[in-house]
């Protein structure tokens, strides 16, 4: 039999992928599952953006490219990154990579080393902990409060600093809770950082994606200051409903972006040229589709937190951004059903999918098992069914 590495025993699959992939196959029996797993728009990708790929096609522009994307993709992300957060890099400053996770691992592959330690605030990204481990690095769980909207604080922060740590992760607006930090708030991390020789890594894949006004702000926006010990994440996929077309880009201080761009020049190479040129006419062409999403995005979130806090035992705070919700399903433990007690997210979760054909994520896989995560990038009549779906099945447990 054929030995895996030891480093395929320290991760796990993505517990998001698994869920959606089940509830996949129960839909392929004929059973009617809403799916609330998923971390994609439901939108389709912009018309002009779509012609683009097809005019990249038709002219031939299918080779090999440069391994850390074109000139012209490169100089629309500074434009980008100019424009919306008040950053200025150079093109050896910037990388593209095939999705945003694939810019994050690489960094991390070229950061990290063993015996290093990278703060996670929790709840946090799922992928966060296996990219950190995969790198031979220790992933720090830094735990957050509800009642804090689920934010690190600077004490937070500063007490889970050791002579070890290496990074940080700042994720805002964030998966899994939608909760964002306002520009005072990361101006008060930065306070805690700046004199430390840490590692910023600001993932802002969800920065389009806020409500009731809020204002976006990076954290190296904030506090200018840390830009030389930041790494600026971000992607297409998102904003404008490009989830497969794999896209994402890291910014950041040259010699990490060039030692990043030579790791990745030993796995994948270029990300592929046609969606290349669909990035860059994502980043500059119209950016009507942008609002349209969002405002729908609102409605659906709206809807969702009212009805998920309608439910006896569930409370649920209304996310500054994303696509998530991230109740408190806790008051339900101990509850049972059929004699099977209710004990954690994933009973509940597990319970839900058998009983009411709804798919949901359970908390335990952000780091928070006091929750489950709701993704509302479905339709506005899948998340009413869904809700109702779940009511009737919390009043059914004893």
């Amino acid at each position: 039999m054929i030995q895996l590495a030891s480093r395929t025993k320290v991760i796990k699959p993505s517990p998001t992928l698994a869920i959606t992939a089940r509830a996949n196959a129960l839909r392929a029996q004929g059973r009617k599952i809403i799916g609330f797993g998923a971390g994609e728009p439901d939108f389709d990708t912009p018309a002009n953006v779509k012609q683009a790929a097809i005019a990249a096609i038709e002219s031939g522009f299918t080779k090999y490219t440069a391994v850390g994307g074109i000139d012209e993709l490169k100089d629309g992300i500074i434009e980008k990154l100019k424009a919306d957060n008040a950053l200025t890099y150079k093109r050896s400053e910037v990388f593209v990579s095939c999705g945003a996770k694939h810019s994050i691992f690489n960094i991390a592959q070229v950061l990290l080393d063993g015996g290093d330690e990278v703060l996670v605030p929790a709840p946090y990204w799922v992928s966060y902990p296996d990219i950190v481990l995969l790198a031979g690095a220790t992933p720090v769980i830094v735990q957050t409060r509800e009642a804090s909207g689920f934010k690190v604080t600077p004490d937070d922060l500063a007490r889970a600093i050791t002579p070890k740590t290496k990074a940080v992760f700042i994720n805002s607006p964030s998966n899994p809770t939608g909760s964002a930090y306002t520009e005072a708030e990361l101006k008060a991390l930065a306070v805690v950082l700046l004199d430390k020789e840490i590692v910023v890594i600001s993932d802002d894949i969800y920065e389009k994606i806020v409500y009731d006004g809020f204002k976006f702000t990076n954290i190296v926006t904030a506090c200018p200051e840390l830009q030389p010990q930041s790494i600026v994440i971000n992607g297409v996929s998102k904003s404008y409903a490009m989830t497969g077309w794999r896209i994402g880009y890291a910014a950041g201080p040259s010699h990490v972006i060039s030692a990043a761009t030579e790791m990745q020049s030993q796995s994948t190479s270029n990300p592929t040229s046609i969606a290349q040129k669909a990035a860059v006419e994502a980043l500059r062409g119209d950016q009507a589709i942008i609002a349209h999403m969002v405002e729908d995005f609102r409605k659906r979130r709206d809807y969702i937190v009212s009805g998920l806090n309608a439910i006896p035992g569930i409370t649920c705070l209304k996310p500054e951004g994303a696509f998530y919700v991230f109740p408190n399903v806790s008051a339900l433990y101990g509850r049972q059903d059929a004699g099977k007690t209710i004990a954690s997210s994933h009973d509940l979760s597990e319970y839900l999918l058998d009983k009411a054909d709804v798919a949901v994520v359970p908390g335990s896989a952000f780091g928070n098992d006091d929750h489950i995560r709701l993704s509302y990038a479905t339709s506005m009549k899948n998340i009413e069914e869904g809700i109702e779906r779940i009511r009737k099945a919390v009043l059914a447990l004893s």
